[in-house]
């Protein structure tokens, strides 16, 4: 039977490195990122590399409600089921409340919160007709524990944790699974210019595992929330 799974900001990162975990297991890809070009590179590396995954994509502001919407439909109109959904995208940005332009928290709401509050309401539907799915939300260390130059990264973090929970509660009797992932430091282009070695940082490839793991699970066991971070422990940016 085939599989499907979609991964918001599936080009870079975590997104990527779960798109290649779950290709070389078999399943189809459903993306999004806001480059197309990068996009049709993903496409034909994963369709070269793993002959039998299928990439589909739209290229997606992901903080634009219009431009989500417009995936959504382009989702739906692919008339597949979806057995895992990643709320993946997001963007970092530094900085201090006390300090930051007004327009950082509603922009980072946008980009981590509101993303994943669109296109999981858009596609759980399906999910609980069909009592099966699992959906898992790219949440952080920085969901549990603020830190000085988070600012609004952190606020949207801790929201997108308490989304997940409340997402956990609502569809457990549906049998749709809902799992948050904490990764710390994970060497990803958010820590670029960082002068840290690289042993320093968790690998995407890691989270991914994890990811599969957790979704591996039987249908009677679910994984609520997965907390990983670098040997060493958190870094301060």
């Amino acid at each position: 039977m085939e599989k499907y799974i979609l991964v918001t900001g599936g080009t870079k990162g975590i997104g990527r490195a779960i798109i290649e975990k779950f290709a070389a297991d078999g399943f189809h890809i459903i993306t999004c990122a806001r480059t197309e070009r990068d996009l049709k590179a993903l496409k034909l590396k994963i369709e070269q590399q793993y002959t039998f995954s299928k990439v589909f994509y739209l290229a997606t502001d992901i903080a634009d409600p219009i431009a989500v919407e417009a995936f959504i439909n382009y989702v739906k109109g692919l008339k597949v089921k979806i057995d895992v959904l990643v709320n993946n995208a997001g963007v970092f940005i530094p900085g201090k409340i006390t300090e930051e332009d007004s327009t950082a928290l509603p922009f980072m709401l946008d980009n981590h919160l509101l993303s994943a509050y669109r296109i999981t309401k858009g596609l759980v539907e399906d999910m609980m007709k069909r009592k099966s799915g699992h959906i898992f939300m790219m949440c952080s260390t920085a969901s549990i524990t603020p830190y000085t130059n988070g600012g609004s990264y952190c606020v949207a973090k801790y929201a997108l944790y308490g989304l997940t929970k409340v997402l956990r509660e609502e569809l457990k009797k549906h049998d749709v699974k809902v799992t948050a992932i904490l990764p710390g430091a994970t060497l990803t282009a958010s820590w670029e210019g960082v002068d840290l070695p690289a042993e320093r940082f968790m690998k995407s490839e890691d989270v991914a595992c994890a990811v599969s793991n957790a979704y591996g699970m039987s249908a009677s066991t679910v994984v609520e929330e997965i907390l990983i971070r670098p040997q060493l422990g958190d870094i301060e940016s």
